[in-house]
């Protein structure tokens, strides 16, 4: 029996690779970094499968490259903003992702985040290992409380839930924005308040990001919306970078227009803004979000049952494009 040919950009954590590795014809890019576009378009051709990552850019001419052996990109994330989707559906390419799998995991981060910013944990670790403590002070390394705060999640999908239900462990107010509203009944059980964007940002003191990225969420926090939050307020984001106008941010960080931000990701990752990695009052992190073992493993079996169903002619688990299925019916 002849084995689909496969290309992968990264090698993946846990046993979902041997399973590939033995079920496919598989190229294997074993180097820790992304394919370039030209390393792209020279290894798509000839393969019915890809299994790719965040950091590969997979648009019109990667996918028109795979013509018209290529049937499935299996993306190694939730997100999918780096896959054209649109073009997929055209030339009849199945788009799956890894949707649920990081919930928890990601919203545990945007509370590692917030806790680490507003009590000032990365300025106290570097403040000890450089040999500075002399004792305690009453005014040493202030930070800002979390408990009975009011938090305000923009996005209310899986992880922005998980970000509440975490929030009243804390005792907080939870306002949200997302344009689409949850019902009453909905709300009641979750302990959210809706409000209008503006609305949230001028009352809350800690906002955090859980809306995918696309044309319309693109810079939804500027220097507009960051005018608007309170002086005392941190910004979190965990989702994806170019939501935030990143020099904006840094210009509202370096005046204390707002007090401090945490930050998984960036506007043009792995760059940061000019300026962002000196200003003390934001912690950044490499986009940890779905970094923990189990999690990550967990990606990697889904993404490969997604591409292995895909090549066998059943109905992926998690597509993106079903109406690429309906074309075929």
């Amino acid at each position: 029996m002849v084995k689909p040919k496969v290309l992968c950009t990264r090698e993946l954590p846990g046993p979902a690779m041997e399973r590939l590795a033995r079920e496919t014809e598989l190229t294997l890019n074993r180097e820790n970094r992304p394919l370039t576009q030209a390393e792209l378009l020279e290894l798509v051709p000839g393969k019915d499968g890809l299994l790719s990552l965040l950091t590969e850019d997979i648009n019109r001419r990667v996918l028109e490259a795979g013509r018209p052996t290529l049937k499935v990109v299996s993306n190694y994330a939730v997100g999918f903003n780096n896959i054209d989707v649109k073009a997929a559906t055209e030339l009849g390419i199945l788009v799956c992702n890894t949707p649920g799998v990081l919930t928890e995991t990601t919203a545990d981060l945007a509370w590692a985040l917030i806790m680490a910013v507003a009590r000032r944990v990365v300025e106290g670790d570097q403040f000890m290992r450089a040999g500075r403590y002399r004792g305690w002070e009453p005014q040493l390394l202030l930070g800002s409380d979390v408990f009975g705060k009011t938090i305000g999640i923009i996005g209310l999908g899986r992880i922005g839930q998980a970000v509440a239900r975490r929030a009243h462990g804390f005792s907080m107010r939870v306002l949200y924005y997302d344009p689409r509203r949850l019902e009453t009944d909905e709300e009641k059980i979750l302990g959210v308040t809706y409000v209008e964007l503006p609305e949230l940002l001028r009352e809350s003191d800690y906002v955090t990001i859980h809306v995918p990225l696309t044309p319309e969420t693109h810079h939804l926090i500027g220097e507009k919306e960051l005018r608007m939050m309170k002086p005392g307020a941190y910004l979190i984001n965990t989702a994806r970078g170019p939501i935030v106008d990143e020099t904006a941010l840094v210009r509202a960080l370096a005046e204390r227009r707002i007090a401090g931000a945490g930050l998984d990701v960036y506007e043009n990752e792995p760059a940061m803004a000019p300026g962002l990695a000196e200003l003390p009052n934001v912690v950044l992190l490499p986009h940890l979000g779905s970094a923990s073992r189990e999690t990550r493993e967990r990606m990697a079996d889904m993404a490969v049952d997604n591409l292995l169903s895909a090549l066998r002619g059943e109905r992926p688990r998690h597509l993106v494009n079903p109406e690429v299925l309906a074309a075929r019916a």
